[in-house]
């Protein structure tokens, strides 16, 4: 365990934006399993509201540094790929 005051703060604020990187993969996950579904069932209106709200989430993530800028673009042109088929 630290002992130095500034080394406690750091874990701390290492410990919380973890929690907050967890909490937004988690919610991008859950929106690009839905969005799947969706393609899935064929499903066009709800595949390209969901589409719209995968890209939103994913540029925020991008843009917050918790995922990199090209790994949002490729997820987003796979996603688009996808609507494609429909």
């Amino acid at each position: 365990m630290a002992n130095i005051k500034s080394a406690i703060k750091r874990v701390r604020v290492a410990e919380f934006k973890t929690n907050r990187n967890k909490m937004v993969m988690s919610n991008l996950k859950t929106t690009i399993r839905k969005f799947n579904n969706a393609v899935e069932n064929e499903d066009k209106e709800l595949s390209k509201e969901l589409y719209r709200e995968v890209t939103k989430k994913l540029d925020k993530a991008a843009s917050k540094g918790i995922i990199h800028a090209n790994t949002a673009a490729r997820r987003k042109s796979n996603l688009a790929k996808k609507i494609k088929t429909l």
